[in-house]
């Protein structure tokens, strides 16, 4: 007779056998006859609330439970572990794959924005989900991305952190429903049409409230910055990787304006984010003089990539196809878990959902 089961891998169902064939037994512990009638009377207490027994009562109290949980939270699911498994095709042991909404809820990015090593890495991850990815959200994804932005916005409001990087992936975000709903119709995105609208009404709420945002003077009866020696305040400089940063810092006081326009300071900049690029090699082996390496930056910024640099990565086991936060990490079985750890970029992480 065939195998009837939650998987492959159950038990199934209890049977036996009569007279007339095959008949499944248990139903709230009795067995069933063709001639015997169920009494609701016998499930229902004074109250008139039913009674499950066994398993049936298991299931009816983690539902409710799961209810109650939906219904005083905005996230879809609570999770202990802290890591996921990428697969990206079927098995015998495994059937389906990992989908990108699935490690965004696993992963806890709600709870990683909290931490400042991992900000940036999760704001520069959104941004790309915001050029290329949103498409590929499932309703239920697309609520908890939403939600998880809503909590870097008010981050960024609350300690004004990094508010540069939120105003990109803010307008990053604008630009590709705009160009979704125009171009090609709102039929690409899941949900109902008034959704997206209240959600792009949402999004210039914030980058008007991120305009306007004003970042309160601190009174210092300390050392400051212009305190420090000038040598001291070089070596700070050299230590940014971001050109913006410099120029801006260079825009606060003439003295800051000599050390961001520094040649040697552009030639370290350069050399960090392209010196595995031909032009920035040949001129460093050169050793020209006259080179404006502040021009040379900026002409290799519109063709490469630069260097991308986080406080705390996402980490990608080998052996065990697993993707988790290095802080939490996983129940792997390899003999020397520290040389199979990859650490994961958020193009990488991108990739790593691509089907």
């Amino acid at each position: 007779m065939p195998f009837l089961g939650k998987d492959w891998r159950s038990p199934g169902w209890s049977w036996t056998k009569t007279e007339h064939g095959w008949e499944r037994l248990v139903f709230f512990g009795h067995e069933l006859e063709d001639n015997k009638e169920i009494k609701l009377k016998e499930f229902c207490s004074d109250n008139n609330e039913n009674l499950f027994v066994g398993e049936v009562r298991e299931l009816a109290n983690t539902k409710r439970k799961k209810d109650l949980y939906n219904n005083n939270t905005r996230s879809q699911f609570v999770f202990t572990d802290k890591w996921i498994y990428v697969q990206k095709g079927s098995t015998k042991e495994r059937h389906g794959y990992c989908t990108l909404g699935e490690a965004l809820n696993r992963l806890d990015f709600s709870s990683a924005i909290q931490d400042l090593r991992r900000f940036n890495y999760v704001a520069k991850l959104f941004q790309l989900i915001a050029r290329s990815q949103l498409t590929s959200l499932s309703g239920a994804a697309q609520k908890n991305y939403f939600n998880i932005l809503e909590k870097i916005v008010r981050k960024v409001l609350e300690d004004h952190y990094n508010p540069r990087l939120v105003k990109e992936l803010l307008q990053d975000l604008s630009s590709t429903l705009h160009s979704l709903t125009v171009q090609f119709g709102r039929c690409v995105l899941v949900g109902n049409v008034n959704i997206w609208l209240c959600r792009l009404e949402t999004i210039v709420k914030w980058q008007q409230e991120l305009s306007n945002m004003q970042i309160p003077k601190q009174m210092c009866t300390g050392m400051t910055f212009n305190d420090l020696p000038l040598h001291m305040q070089s070596k700070i400089l050299c230590k940014l990787s971001d050109a913006c940063d410099i120029i801006n810092l260079g825009q606060a006081t003439p003295t800051l304006h000599i050390l961001s326009e520094n040649r040697t300071l552009w030639k370290k900049l350069c050399y960090f984010h392209f010196s595995d690029k031909p032009l920035c090699r040949n001129l460093v082996l050169a050793n020209h003089d006259n080179v404006d390496w502040k021009l040379v930056y900026f002409t290799l910024q519109k063709h490469y990539p630069m260097k991308e640099q986080y406080g705390d990565t996402l980490h990608f086991c080998k052996h065990c196809s697993i993707l988790f936060w290095k802080d939490f990490g996983h129940p792997c079985t390899a003999n020397d878990p520290d040389s199979c750890l990859m650490p994961i970029s958020p193009q990488h992480f991108i990739d790593l959902f691509k089907f």
